[in-house]
Order: C-alpha cells, then sequence, then structure tokens
C-alpha cells in the first residue's frame, strides 16, 4: 500500500465517523428528547475527539512526507486530494485534543442555552455560555493563525472558504456596503410608486405548506429516496450525500417564508446529492466551501424561484394547495409578494437588496469579537446600532437582534461572510447557466429544473473540491468572482 493509499484509507474513515456526528446532530435539533441533551454533547464531544485523533496521529506526518514524493504519478483528482488532506491536517494538529473536546462541549452546551433563551429574548442567560465558546474559539485561531501564517479571523474562515481572506472581504464588503443604501432608497421609492401587493388571506395550514414544500423540492430534483424534511428552530440541511436532511420552520399566517426556505436548503441538498459517487468520503469529493454551498441554495431560491417564469409555474399549485381565489393568487401579485423589499429584523427573511446588510454586520461585529477589540457584554447594544446604521431599523428585543442566528452559539465563527459571497457567486453562475443554455427561463416556467441542473452538475457540483472555489467559479463564467454582475442582477430584478 502506498502512502496515499494509507492516507485515503484513514481519511475515508474520518469522513464516516464525520458524517456519524452530522446525523447525531440533526437528530438533537430536530426530534430528541430535551433530556438526552447530556448524553449527545457527550457523545459527539467523543466522536469529535476521536476524529481530531485520527487527524494528529504521529504517523501522517511521515505518511505526507511520501506522499508528496509521490504525487507526480497519480491523476489529476488524487493530487487534489492530497492537497485537501494536507490542509485539514495542518487544521487539525495545530489545536490539542483538549481543546478541542472542550471546544466542542461547550458549543453544545451554549446551544442548548440558546434554544431557551432566544424566545424569551433573553441574552443574559446565555452570556457565561457564550462568552466560554468565543474564549475557546479565540484560542484555537490563535493556535491556527500561527500555523497557517493567517489573521485570527483568516484562520477561522479557512474552515469554512479555503484560501479565503479578510482583506479581500472588507474591500467586496466596502463595496457593497456603499452601494446599497442609495439603491435600497431608489427600490423604495419605485415600489411606493406602484400598487401595493394584495394580501393573501390564510390562514395556511402547516400540513398543506408541507405538500407544496414537498411538491417544489420534487420539482427541483431532490431525491426523496435518499433524504427527508423535517422541522427545527433554525432551518438548515445536513445528513450525507445518500442521506440528506432538510429542515424548515412554518408559520400558518404565511407560507411564502417557509417554502422559500424549503426551497433554499433544497439548493443546497442538490449540491450534496450531485457530488461525485466515485470520491465519496475523500476530502476532495466534498463541496468547495461555504461560499459555492449558499450560491447552490441562493441559485435555486433567488436566482430561479423567485424568476418570473418560475412563479408563474408556482401560482396555480399555491392557489389549489391553499384554496384560494380571485386576483391575488395571481403570478403577478405572488410574484410582487416575492420581490417586495423592506428592511427587517430577522436575516433568513430578509430580501435579496437588505440581506446582504444584515451578513456585513454580523461580520463587522464578529471580526471585532475575535480581535478583542469588542466585550460580549458590548454585543446588544452594537448589534442594534448597526442595524440602525445599515438598514434603518432597531430591534425591539434581541430575540430579533442578536439571539436570532444560532452561529455564535455552536461555534461557526467565520461563517458569515459566505452567505454573500455566496450570492454574488450565484448571480454569475446563474447568467452564465442562461447564456450557454437559453432555455432555462422557459424550462422553469414549466417546473423544469432539468436543464439549469445539468449544468451545475458539469460545472460545479461534479467539480466538488478538485479545485479553488476562484477557478471553479472562473472555469464556469470566464472571469473571478465580479461585485458588478451581482449588482447587475438587483438593477434588473429590482428597478426595471
Amino acid at each position: 500500500m502506498t502512502a496515499y493509499e494509507e492516507l485515503s484509507r484513514k481519511f475515508k474513515r474520518l469522513h464516516a465517523l464525520g458524517e456519524a456526528a452530522g446525523l447525531l446532530s440533526w437528530d438533537m435539533s430536530t426530534v430528541m428528547p430535551s433530556g438526552g441533551a447530556e448524553a449527545r454533547t457527550e457523545q459527539l464531544a467523543t466522536l469529535d475527539v476521536v476524529c481530531h485523533e485520527i487527524l494528529t496521529d504521529a504517523s501522517l506526518d511521515e505518511l505526507f512526507d511520501q506522499a508528496s514524493a509521490e504525487a507526480k504519478g497519480l491523476s489529476p483528482w488524487a493530487q487534489a486530494n492530497l492537497t485537501e488532506m494536507r490542509r485539514r491536517w495542518l487544521h487539525a494538529t495545530a489545536v490539542d485534543s483538549d481543546l478541542v473536546e472542550a471546544l466542542s462541549k461547550a458549543c453544545k452546551r451554549c446551544e442548548l442555552i440558546w434554544r431557551e433563551a432566544r424566545p424569551k429574548a433573553d441574552f443574559a442567560a446565555v452570556l457565561p455560555s457564550l462568552k466560554e465558546v468565543l474564549n475557546l474559539t479565540r484560542q484555537e485561531a490563535a493556535a491556527k493563525a500561527e500555523r497557517l501564517d493567517c489573521s485570527l479571523y483568516d484562520a477561522l474562515l479557512d474552515a469554512y472558504e479555503p484560501g479565503g481572506s479578510s482583506a479581500h472581504i472588507d474591500a467586496v464588503f466596502a463595496d457593497l456596503a456603499d452601494f446599497l443604501p442609495g439603491f435600497l432608497e431608489q427600490v423604495m421609492a419605485q415600489q411606493a410608486a406602484k400598487p401595493a401587493p394584495m394580501p393573501l388571506p390564510g390562514p395556511f395550514p402547516r400540513e398543506r405548506q408541507e405538500a407544496l414544500g414537498r411538491k417544489m423540492m420534487a420539482a427541483v430534483g431532490f431525491d426523496f429516496d435518499h433524504g427527508r424534511l423535517d422541522v427545527s428552530l433554525h432551518p438548515f440541511c445536513g445528513g450525507v450525500p445518500d442521506d440528506v436532511r432538510i429542515t424548515t420552520r412554518y408559520d400558518e399566517d404565511d407560507f411564502m417564508t417557509a417554502l422559500m426556505g424549503v426551497l433554499h436548503e433544497t439548493g443546497h441538498a442538490m449540491y450534496e446529492r450531485g457530488l461525485p459517487r466515485d470520491w465519496r468520503l475523500q476530502p476532495v469529493g466534498e463541496a468547495r466551501g461555504m461560499a459555492m454551498h449558499e450560491s447552490q441554495s441562493l441559485m435555486v431560491e433567488m436566482q430561479a424561484c423567485r424568476s418570473a417564469e418560475f412563479v408563474a409555474f408556482l401560482a396555480p399549485l399555491a392557489r389549489d394547495a391553499f384554496g384560494g381565489q380571485g386576483a391575488a393568487w395571481e403570478a403577478e401579485n405572488l410574484l410582487r409578494h416575492y420581490n417586495k423589499v423592506a428592511p427587517g429584523f430577522i436575516r433568513v427573511d430578509a430580501d435579496e437588496v437588505t440581506y446582504p446588510a444584515h451578513v456585513i454586520l454580523r461580520y463587522r461585529l464578529e471580526k471585532a469579537l475575535i480581535a478583542g477589540e469588542m466585550e460580549l457584554e458590548a454585543l446588544p447594544d452594537a448589534w442594534n446600532r448597526g442595524m440602525q446604521d445599515l438598514l434603518g431599523i432597531t430591534p425591539p428585543d434581541d430575540r430579533l437582534g442578536c439571539l436570532q442566528d444560532i452561529h455564535w452559539y455552536d461555534g461557526a465563527w467565520g461563517y458569515f461572510p459566505t452567505y454573500t459571497l455566496g450570492a454574488m457567486t450565484a448571480a454569475q453562475l446563474f447568467a452564465a447557466a442562461k447564456q450557454a443554455l437559453p432555455e432555462i427561463p422557459a424550462a422553469l416556467g414549466q417546473g423544469d429544473f432539468s436543464p439549469l441542473m445539468g449544468w451545475l452538475r458539469e460545472h460545479v457540483h461534479g467539480q466538488a473540491s478538485s479545485a479553488s472555489g476562484e477557478a471553479i467559479l472562473e472555469q464556469a463564467t470566464g472571469e473571478p468572482l465580479n461585485p458588478e454582475v451581482f449588482k447587475e442582477h438587483l438593477k434588473a430584478r429590482y428597478l426595471a
């Protein structure tokens, strides 16, 4: 057995353990009884430690040296796999197992407290456990930054967006922050000059919302033999490529939020299902970072499913699902609802124009917290000031403010910028797909996602982590990330 083959064997085992942990986490967020929390925390922490021990085994150092000497004889995909293995190994060997275990347990405890604190808008209740998470996260960032020779924040970012840099994000976000206020003002003025969308009378029973959501998932191409839809406090897509788990949350006064949430998570699921089977359980066979992952969810939700063509397909199905009647259920009115722009408090409910402001705020705050430039006690006030500055609104309580997202409470620091990077990537990919296949919009009008998904399978899903996200994007679209494409998309949709 060659050194590369031995490394592949070890990483296959590692990947399988990670998948098991992912399904345990899904269970924890959906159906686990509250009394199982302590046992589940211990189980997940143990799996984290076992995975860390595999990655930090002393034999890997020599195996990587030997495999590097063999690299010229490897296929391009195997060479890319070796690069991904090494990157993960560098991350793991920077942090000792005691810190891994402590951070895992702290995150699970904090997340459970957050689930109780969020509905009560009680930031004080979760503050002590969040302090512990932040302290341990700073320790992790310091250890990785030294090993990777980068800033604290970039060391955390690299886990979600390999090769990403806060310097690049700062420039992109500064440009967006300059563009968005004036653009938002234009959009709001144009909307005000037109008739308001006609209201859609509810209620919308949960079981009917779920049935419509499942029908739309099937239209996108979701395979229910390899996945399922459930309910959780915070919508997400988890599981494994052969068993994808989607969750959403329902509001019987508003079916649109849950439906678009389901379609968003279906985009994530389609990416997972489209990853190359030949490289399952190897690092190169995984998704290429969270910006690309978010681009796939936003491709479905924002680019495709809020298009005039798709809404024309959806309108009669939604009307029939809820027994609707009259002009309010016509496609034109539904489209006005879906493309309505209004500053709001909740990120996951935000429209396409105001959403980047939510991400920019979180990015700035988490950078300051990781750098020690701000203390956690100041977070609620800093959050509220940021919302006022960026969107002109102030949350009335912390449930609608700094408690709304799960990310910091379960340890996902460095994740937030990937949402807006993903939105820009989605716009660029969708434009390239339509240029290559002009029939895509008409197909969406028939509920047929196969042309779009076929293009994505070839240019994104099937590439997995065989190259950098930037390289995959440039190969698919002919240029690196270009924020102007996203701006032009917004102008075409909201100022036309």
